[in-house]
């Protein structure tokens, strides 16, 4: 077992309960958080543990930045483990023209993506800070969600605030990185394309021709996590060719 815990947002299902038992696999403490999603969140932890991980749910609101510090607070100290792992899934999407979203659509795009991640990585760096500072060969390592062709600036008018939010997580990883490089600590961004969980699914639109798995997915948010801490700042896009 590793020595320390990780927290995945958004991990009832989906792309968030296979970076989960990805974890749990790799011998990570697992804490599993959800919103409203209470009976996949616990078939998520019967999963991790079913694969020998110890795991546990919590329940957030990570548009409330004190809910978010509450979930970062519970994973560092609920498995008496410090936590080494921070993995941002959650986010809300939508599809539709950019002159035709609602104001509280652009709010809830920006609160469930930019504002849930700054929540959470504003408590958890410096409690990785501290993993680095106590422990010869300390450990920390934050992998957030892009969206692949955020970082290109690239116009997609059916998902403006959803691409506009997802281009500041990747400033906001960026900016982590940069600070907390000097402690081992590491931000990196996973920006998937089209996958096949995906809300919408312009399958012409990928080289590859093909949909991505949420395996892949799991396994880019892998290299950042068992990678050294000297690789951060980075955006990995698991996206088939798009976007060339």
């Amino acid at each position: 077992m590793k020595p320390y815990a990780a927290l995945v947002t958004g991990s009832a299902r989906g792309i968030g309960r296979g970076v989960a038992l990805a974890l749990a696999q790799a011998g990570y403490s697992v804490a599993v958080h959800y919103l409203s999603s209470a009976e996949d969140a616990a078939e998520t932890v019967r999963l991790c543990r079913a694969a020998g991980g110890r795991a546990d749910a919590f329940q957030a609101d990570l548009t409330s930045a004190d809910e978010a510090a509450a979930l970062v607070a519970w994973a560092d100290t609920h498995f008496d483990l410090p936590l080494g792992v921070l993995v941002n899934v959650v986010g809300n999407y939508v599809h539709r023209r950019w002159d035709e979203t609602t104001l509280a659509e652009w709010r809830d795009m920006f609160d469930s993506n930019l504002n849930a991640a700054f929540y959470t990585c504003r408590v958890a760096a410096p409690l990785m800070r501290r993993n680095t500072a106590s422990t010869p060969g300390g450990f920390g390592r934050i992998v957030n969600f892009g969206y692949a062709g955020a970082e290109h600036l690239l116009a997609r008018p059916g998902v403006v605030p959803y691409a506009v939010s997802k281009a500041g997580v990747i400033a906001l990883t960026k900016a982590v990185a940069r600070t907390e490089a000097q402690y081992g600590v590491s931000a990196n961004v996973v920006s998937p394309g089209v996958i096949e969980t995906s809300v919408s699914q312009p399958l012409t639109e990928i080289p590859a021709g093909r949909l991505g798995t949420v395996a892949e997915v799991v396994g880019a948010v892998m290299v950042f996590v068992e990678g050294s801490a000297y690789l951060t700042g980075q955006v990995l896009e698991v996206a088939g060719g798009w976007n060339l």
